[in-house]
């Protein structure tokens, strides 16, 4: 340990369910043939955004489903309504209307300056939303300023707070033996929360 070149080794896989899996057999490899590596906090993970969510010129990123669905609300609440809805909005208002004012273009959605869309009658410009597949997808600018950037990334540390508890995980996940990693899958399938088939 002594000798170790580098004190930070980062595993930086895609956002999706197959770079998780790659993640996984990475941990398993340092945690089987490089424990003292795991142990001494050597071992971080990288984590990419799932999402690009751009609205106007303000661009935000999003790890999760439900942090997307967090930033668009956010984003729409800043922003305010542009383009024919807006203008009937507030042409409404003066006419001392309540109701709702319905812009409908072609099949009920208009497209305004900036590329983004504003939805039917509401008046919200609805986000551009990019979803990476990878990382691979992402341009050098925005891998840097995502994952790469020490100021702006986001990583978190690997550590073992239970050693005999995770050994005996990665024995009935990772293992040889089929039957303790069928029995596992059995006594937890009803209490799976995130699944990706």
């Amino acid at each position: 340990m002594e000798k170790l070149r580098y004190h930070k080794i980062i595993i930086m896989t895609d956002a999706d369910v197959d770079g998780a899996h790659i993640r996984t057999l990475l941990l398993t490899l340092f945690y089987r043939y490089f424990r003292d590596v795991v142990d001494g906090g050597y071992i971080y993970i990288a984590q990419p955004p799932l999402y690009r969510i751009q609205l106007g010129k303000v661009v935000r990123y999003a790890f999760s489903d439900d942090e997307k669905e967090k930033v668009i609300v956010e984003m729409q609440k800043a922003a305010p309504a542009t383009g024919k809805a807006a203008k009937m909005g507030a042409a409404a208002k003066k006419k001392g209307e309540e109701e709702a004012v319905v812009v409908e273009g072609e099949e009920g959605v208009e497209e305004s300056p900036e590329g983004v869309t504003e939805g039917q009658g509401d008046g919200k410009r609805q986000p551009n939303i990019q979803r990476y597949k990878g990382l691979g997808e992402m341009n050098a600018e925005q891998l840097w300023e995502t994952t790469m950037n020490p100021e702006s990334r986001l990583m978190k540390q690997v550590m073992v707070a239970d050693a005999e508890k995770a050994d005996k995980l990665f024995d009935t996940l990772m293992g040889d033996s089929v039957e303790p990693r069928k029995n596992f899958i059995q006594a937890h399938a009803a209490t799976v929360q995130n699944l990706d088939i």
